[in-house]
């Protein structure tokens, strides 16, 4: 089966109900030569469900195939940035921070404050540099949700989280954004992938601005974000 994942055509055959349900959106019509072709035997699954017994071989195939996604989109002009991503008035805006931050608690809040904002992928989106300019697209592989869209928009802003009693943002350097992305990046495994997402990295904080937020979880935060991001 072919899809069309952030206008990358993936060739894969995923066997188990979520990762069919959550690529639904993606497939592609025709059946044209693919970009990606990632294949995961059964045997590879075992293995990675026996290093991680707390996984079933569902969430096996989840997890591996969106790790060989992004392990091959930096070839073509892409990479991903473990985050939150919302879109409201037609533009992405990308929340980052370690497991347990309140990325999604955060974009969560986007929704109830502005009317018509919605959620793009809320764990894995795809940054890719287009002949459009930099756009975020939502992808099949959300983390432990489901919530992803089959679309790409411009991409606004980044920002990294940090727990704060009281709202504020600051715009970040390219050196502290650089090293905050790649702490929440996949880094390929080969030496020429790493060069060609180093070179995507490059140009997104170079034309992206990226700020820092520190928040709490009242309604107040997303206003403080949305106000800065959006110049």
């Amino acid at each position: 089966m072919i899809y069309n994942i952030a206008g990358v055509l993936v060739d894969m055959e995923p066997k188990y109900p979520r990762t069919i349900k959550q690529s639904e959106a993606y497939i592609t019509a025709g059946s044209g030569k693919s970009n990606i072709k990632i294949r995961l035997s059964d045997e590879f699954l075992a293995e990675r469900q026996k290093e991680n017994p707390h996984l079933t071989l569902e969430d096996c195939e989840y997890i591996w195939l969106g790790s060989e996604f992004y392990n091959a989109l930096p070839a073509f002009n892409g990479m991903l940035l473990h985050s939150s991503a919302v879109v409201y008035n037609g533009k992405g805006y990308l929340f980052s921070a370690p497991s347990g931050t309140g990325k999604s608690t955060h974009t969560q809040l986007w929704l109830k404050e502005f009317d018509g904002a919605y959620i793009l992928n809320d764990d894995k989106p795809a940054i890719m540099l287009t002949d459009k300019g930099i756009y975020v697209y939502g992808t099949p592989f959300s983390g432990k949700t489901d919530w992803n869209v089959n679309k790409g928009v411009p991409l606004q802003g980044i920002c990294a989280l940090e727990r704060g009693a009281v709202n504020t943002i600051e715009r970040m350097d390219a050196d502290e954004a650089a090293f905050r992305i790649l702490n929440q990046t996949v880094r390929p495994y080969e030496e020429e992938r790493m060069v060609q997402m180093l070179d995507v990295l490059d140009r997104v904080i170079s034309e992206i601005p990226a700020y820092k937020l520190y928040c709490n979880m009242e309604p107040e935060a997303a206003h403080v974000s949305y106000e800065a991001m959006s110049k």
